[in-house]
């Protein structure tokens, strides 16, 4: 990784990253799994919804989530973990393109999504973050 984003060194310092939420949802069963607006949306069987997404943003970077996986073959299945982990450089002429990997682990096996960060060098980092969609507020 590059140096580290105002917006993820704020986050480091001031904010929780929502693992009590986190953790509320391990043993749901999901009902629902999307991306939208590049978060990644748990909608479980007892109507509770839970969101995970970066929120490292800082001025001049363009931060998107993408997998590759079919999300529809984890419905139904138990939501067990959550993890990440950093992904190799990307080349890209002059510019700096971090990746780092969510992996959910689930009753049926795991699904990987991508975060990318493309910036000029002066920012970086991933700051993946989950909050209670239900309340409405990001925690």
């Amino acid at each position: 990784m590059t140096q580290a984003g105002m917006g993820v060194m704020i986050n480091e310092l001031f904010s929780a990253h929502g693992g009590d939420v986190l953790q509320s949802a391990i043993g749901k069963t999901i009902k629902k799994l999307y991306i939208d607006d590049n978060r990644l949306h748990f909608e479980f069987t007892d109507d509770t919804h839970i969101v995970l997404f970066d929120d490292g943003q800082s001025c001049c970077e363009l931060r998107y989530m993408r997998t590759d996986d079919d999300l529809d073959y984890y419905i139904g299945a138990m939501f067990l973990d959550a993890d990440v982990s950093a992904g190799p450089p990307v080349e890209d002429e002059g510019e700096v393109h971090e990746v780092e990997f969510l992996i959910v682990k689930t009753s049926i096996g795991d699904f990987t999504l991508s975060n990318h960060n493309e910036h000029n060098g002066y920012y970086g980092g991933f700051y993946i973050k989950a909050y209670d969609f239900n309340k409405k507020e990001e925690v």
